[in-house]
């Protein structure tokens, strides 16, 4: 009996001893997130319970360590996070202008009242080691690039070849239009499905902005989806600038009734798109979007196909698309390419259907911008061409 009880000890312990011996390190990331003209999130994770901070320098052709650098801080309200996912939000930044930057995390062994016990630090490379750069949009800025890839459902090769089409020289953002993966279900999930190979290639760097798709909101993970694509405005819909042209971001929901058995009641989507069609009411009224020349409409789902999804896209956010002018909306969801003309009573603007094996490749300027798409070896197999707004 002594020998079985140990023996089931050693079984139960031996992995939470692993895990507990297991040397505090930078897990994931970084990734820039929600960048602008004056600030930039920037993401990345741990595999312990961390205060975290982010050291800045101009990419001014300084050494890194020629004086102390600037440290910004993950916190919240005033307090400095405890966690494994670090949000680095910077702020006061200079606009069109280029810098360094190197992320550090501490871990936080135990916080018992007024007594915090610190462990090892863990930085990204530095020494003998390339930063990573950003630079901030720049609002005089008469032309942009950006990439749309989406539904690769956790295809990492296909997403690979993808990317691997972008000139990275002169893209300046990359949108996921929505289902880079399966379902929600664990933080490895997001980063071994797609995040890691982006960060691998250009995440770091260049930003990424998220148009959520369905698949993102299932599973017992999905309300942890902010924590890692963290917005301007907070929410999962916003309006970017780039240049010449406004992209409004729409989180299009769930493709069934908020009642379908597939989601086991936790489905509040009708609400949800309402509350997102009195926001979009009012922010297609600002200027970045009513001085933009050109309006583009980021949507998983688009506003035909009959389920109930499509539906309320088409009834709820069309209308008031419609009337601000918007010029052309880029979805996803249907796993096929297809683009459909304005139609009378309908979408007064051209709905472009990107497939979940090729990507959307666009360049704007004072005269037009250019959209187009290519399939998996990179031939050319759909384009649309807008005219700037007047």
């Amino acid at each position: 009996m002594k020998n079985s009880l140990l023996f089931l000890c050693v079984f139960v312990c031996a992995p939470l001893m692993a895990v507990c011996q297991e040397a505090f390190k930078i897990t994931h990331g970084p990734y820039l997130q929600a960048l602008g003209e004056t600030g930039v999130n920037i993401v990345y994770t741990t595999n312990k319970k961390a205060v975290a901070w982010v050291e800045l320098a101009p990419a001014d052709g300084s050494h890194f360590y020629a004086q102390e650098r600037q440290k910004i801080f993950a916190s919240e309200h005033g307090n400095k996070t405890e966690n494994t996912v670090h949000n680095v939000r910077i702020e006061g930044l200079k606009p069109a202008t280029k810098y360094r930057y190197r992320i550090y995390a501490q871990e936080v062994l135990s916080h018992e009242s007024y007594i915090v016990k610190y462990g090892n630090i863990a930085a990204s490379a530095a020494y003998r080691a390339e930063l990573p750069t950003f630079t901030t949009s720049d609002p005089k800025a008469t032309s942009t690039q950006f990439a749309i890839v989406n539904d690769i459902h956790q295809q990492n090769d296909v997403l690979k070849k993808l990317l691997g089409q972008v000139d990275w020289s002169a893209n300046k953002l990359v949108f996921f239009n929505g289902d880079m993966q399966n379902n929600s279900r664990t933080e490895s999930q997001i980063f071994s499905s797609y995040m890691d190979t982006a960060i691998s290639i250009f995440a770091s760097q260049i930003p990424m902005y998220y148009a959520r798709g369905n698949h993102e909101s299932r599973g017992e993970f999905a309300n942890e989806f902010p924590r890692y694509f963290p917005t301007a405005n907070g929410r999962l819909y916003y309006l970017l600038r780039s240049g010449p042209v406004c992209f409004v971001v729409l989180d299009t929901g769930e493709d069934k009734p908020d009642s379908d058995i597939e989601y086991s009641g936790t489905a509040d989507y009708d609400a949800y798109r309402t509350q997102q069609a009195a926001w979009l009411k009012e922010a297609l009224q600002r200027p970045e979007y009513t001085t933009a020349p050109y309006k583009v409409v980021v949507a998983h789902i688009p506003p035909f196909g009959g389920w109930h999804g499509e539906m309320e896209v088409a009834q709820k956010f069309v209308p008031i698309l419609n009337t601000a002018g918007a010029q052309i909306m880029l979805s996803g969801h249907l796993h096929r390419n297809v683009k459909r003309a304005p139609e009378a009573n309908a979408w007064q603007f051209p709905v472009l259907v990107n497939s979940n094996t090729s990507i959307i490749r666009a360049k704007a300027d004072e005269n037009q911008l250019q959209i187009e798409v290519y399939d998996l070896e990179g031939k050319k197999i759909d384009a649309v061409t807008i005219q700037p707004s007047k």
